[in-house]
Formats: structure tokens, sequence, C-alpha cells
């Protein structure tokens, strides 16, 4: 029977997960789902090599079997743990690898926007729509589908197979960190690999192999005047407005072409190489095409290179909002008398971050300085994530790529991502292995947006993509 470790004593709901709601978690709760994990029990993997056209059962049952692995739901709902590990398989002659996947969505209503209900899977054209159908479940999901198809085939794993699965990582992942940290030295004391497939490929069509994420810096200004709002008639032209202070802090951050305006905040950004220029020109991403997908009127950059770097391994500054402000339909003649506005800093290698919130507390400062306000303002960092990169020449990014080639018939887009995925830097930090992102969705499958979706292809080729990579992890292990 493989082990499965629940971690933490409470149950969510995808909504609650979202907002990180959490209640206690009886154990009769977890059974539904271990029940499902126990399904993937093959018993003692033997060491003995694949037989010939093993690979071509495996992507055959998945083909004849991939209406049961999307099978629409019937609208039951089940309690969802924090985190559950699990793992299949203690072979010493086998690589581990481990997958790390989230189960929480972010929230979503039909009135928002959405074509069909969020909340119940509807295929539509070869697309399943639903929230959180490509962040995360549906790589969760094809991940189980590649294990399960090798015991349905009653056919060796090639590899031992561990999971990690959450259900608060939209809400930041709390104690995931601590988790890792205790289980260093005994769940993931084993571990060789490890797979994280969270993000989307830069085209629709051509697969994609990430190897480095942003980190984000997010910064809160405050500027008060007093706790109440003022009346603009009894009060307009005798105040500093905290809102035109903040307004002119905001504005003095970044400028039209997208150049963040913080003295010293590009001094310790890495220097593109000449190896990395030749990694952005092979990429297939045709920039037209990927505008008119964005729905964006124009890009600030006119060249696929300078698009990707800008995105990639530039750091962006971005205005998010601001509290306080009134923002209802309608007018309404008020003078906020406290208002808080929010931006965040996308970092890149090799920047520090306790730098750069130096560096962004006293720009304002001086900018502040120069309006001699007689309100007061106050700046913090709010969060504070490293970013992340990785070894492209480890064994997994190879098997990746032969992978690739075996089910898609062509080479991966080697990419980075603008996002952040803070998991990726705890786990190689802590675990010290290599950790790969391997993706399955489409640059257009609309993560966190209206009408989610993952394409069946995807979905299937994706469950096909990771047992040929158990079988290229073998080989060279």
């Amino acid at each position: 029977m493989p082990a499965v470790f629940v971690a933490g004593d409470r149950e969510v709901s995808s909504a609650e997960a979202a907002h990180g709601i959490s209640r206690p978690l009886s154990a009769r709760h977890h059974l539904p789902f271990l029940a499902f994990l126990l399904l993937l029990d093959g018993g003692m993997f033997s060491p003995s090599s694949p037989p010939t056209g093993l690979l071509e059962k495996v992507f055959q049952y998945i083909d004849l079997h991939q209406d049961e692995f999307v099978q629409l739901p019937d609208g039951q709902s089940l309690p969802i743990p924090p985190i559950i590990l699990a793992e299949l398989g203690d072979d010493p002659k086998k690589p581990t690898v481990c997958f790390y996947g989230h189960l929480d969505v972010q929230p979503a209503r039909q009135e928002d926007g959405w074509v069909t209900d969020p909340y119940t899977l509807t295929e539509v054209d070869g697309k399943l729509y639903g929230r959180g159908t490509t962040d995360n479940k549906g790589p969760v999901l094809a991940w189980i589908n590649a294990v399960s198809t090798f015991r349905a085939l009653d056919e060796d794993l090639p590899v031992n197979v561990k999971f990690v699965i959450e259900g608060m990582e939209e809400a930041g992942s709390p104690a995931l960190e601590e988790l890792v940290q205790k289980e260093k030295a005994g769940f993931f004391s084993s571990v060789d690999y490890i797979v994280i497939s969270d993000n989307l490929w830069i085209s629709r069509r051509t697969p994609a192999l990430t190897y480095g994420v942003r980190g984000n810096s997010y910064f809160m200004v405050e500027v008060k005047c007093r706790d109440q709002d003022f009346h603009s008639g009894t009060f307009g032209g005798i105040l500093n407005e905290p809102m035109a202070d903040l307004v002119a802090l905001l504005g003095s951050l970044v400028d039209s072409s997208g150049r963040i305006l913080i003295p010293g905040i590009y001094d310790h950004v890495a220097p593109v190489t000449e190896e990395e220029k030749r990694t952005y020109e092979a990429i297939n991403l045709d920039l037209e095409e990927y505008r008119k997908s964005s729905q964006v009127k124009k890009f600030l950059f006119d060249t696929k290179e300078e698009l990707l770097m800008h995105l990639w391994r530039y750091p962006s500054l971005s205005i998010h909002g601001i509290e306080g402000a009134f923002h209802e339909p309608g007018a309404k003649t008020v003078i906020p008398g406290r208002v808080i506005g929010k931006f965040s800093i996308r970092l890149v290698p090799h920047m520090n971050m306790s730098v750069v919130e130096k560096q962004v507390k006293q720009h304002l400062d001086y900018i502040f300085s120069k309006r001699n306000s007689s309100n007061q303002m106050t700046v913090s960092m709010t969060l504070g994530l490293h970013p992340w990169t990785a070894n492209t020449r480890d064994n997994q990014y190879l098997a990746a790529k032969r992978a690739i080639k075996t089910v898609f018939g062509t080479e991966p887009d080697m990419i980075r991502d603008g996002s952040t995925i803070p998991i990726a830097k705890i786990f190689q930090d802590t675990i010290q292995k290599s950790v790969m992102m391997l993706p399955l969705g489409a640059v257009d499958d609309g993560e966190h947006s209206q009408n989610e979706k993952i394409n069946r292809w995807n979905y299937i080729e994706g469950s096909k993509l990771f047992a040929a990579f158990f079988l290229e992890m073998a080989k060279l292990h």
C-alpha cells in the first residue's frame, strides 16, 4: 500500500481556501480523497526494465480512457485538507520524483462574465471550462492519470513517486514552508527531483519547460490627515489632501515606458549573457498573436526578445489599487482623510530584497518631502518573495525535453515565468534538490480570470507526457 500522510488538522472549501478560511477536520473527512489516492497502489515495484512497446501501451490506454479522466463531476463536494503527503514505491535503485500541486482556486462568480457555471466542469469545443481546470487541478489529475495508467496495465512504475498536494496555495500556502522544514529529514529525505506544474506555456500549441520565476516585494504607502473623510465644499482648498499626495507618490514610481524610477533599482539586476539571448531567439512566439490573445492594443516593446526580457528577467513595478478612495458609481464630493496605495515590484536575480525595501522607502520619503505636506506618510513592505532559477542541465530537464519530443514531436520552449511561485524557492533552498517546472496549460487558459479552461488535448497529452517523463527519468538515473 502507498503511504499517505495528512499534514494539518483543517478542512477548507475551494472558496474558503482562496480567502484563507479553515475549520477543524475530522478523520472521516480524509477518507474520500485518501481512498482515491489508494487506488493508485501498485504494490512494490520491481527494478526490471520496461518491456518493449510499453510507452505505446501507456499512450493507448490514456487515449482510450480520456473520457474517464475528464469525467464531469456530479456536484459532489469534498473537504480539502491543507496538505496531503503520499508516496508510492521505495525502491532504492529507482529515482524518487516528488510532484507538487494545489487543489484550491481563486473565487469565481458566473455574473462576473463566465459563460458557464465556474464550478461545474463544462466541455465546449474541446475546451474544459471551470475554475481551477488549468490552475491547478488539471495538471494534478494528469500526474495521477499517468501513475494510475501503469497500475491499470499491471506494469512496473519506472520511478518512486511522492505527492505534495495542498489546499491553501491561493491564500499564500500558510505553514507549508514550516512543513517542508519539518519533513526535510523525513518525507523529503529520499526525494531526488521535484516537479511543479503550476504555470503555462508561452504559446497555444508549443510545449514549454520553465526554469525561472520572478520574486515579489509588495508595498503599502499610507498618507493620513485624519481618520474621518472631509466635505470638499467645506475643506477643499485649505488642506494638503491625502489623495493628491498619494497620487504624486504613486506617479513617481514608474514612467510611461515601464521603467522603474526608483534610484538604484537596476544596479543589481543580473547582466544578460549571449547564451541567454540565444534562448529568447529560439522561443516560438508570434508577437501579434500573443498581443491579440492578450486583448491588448499595444505592448511597450516591439520585438519578441525585448518583450520576453522585460517580462521575465527585468524587474517590473505595478500599481494595484488605493484603499480608502471613493470608487463606487456616481458622484460623491468627498476628500478621503486617509488613503493607502498598494504596489509591488517583481524581483529578478540578483536583486537583494532588503536593499530594494530601503531604496523604495528612501525614494518615497524624498518625493513626499518635496511636497511640504502636513500629512503623515508611512511606507511598509508587507510581502517579500525571492526569485527562483533552475539548472537546465539537470537530469530531469533532459528527461523532460526527451519526453516532450516523444509526445509532441518538437523541442520545448525554454521559458521563465514573470509571476511568483514561492514553493519552488522553498523546495530548492530547504531540500537542496533539483526543482523543475513542467507546465501543461496553454497561454490562453485564463488562470485567475473569467472562463478559465484547459484544452482536452493539453490535458490528455499532458497525461502522456508525465508517463513518458517517468520512463526517461528511469533511463537517466
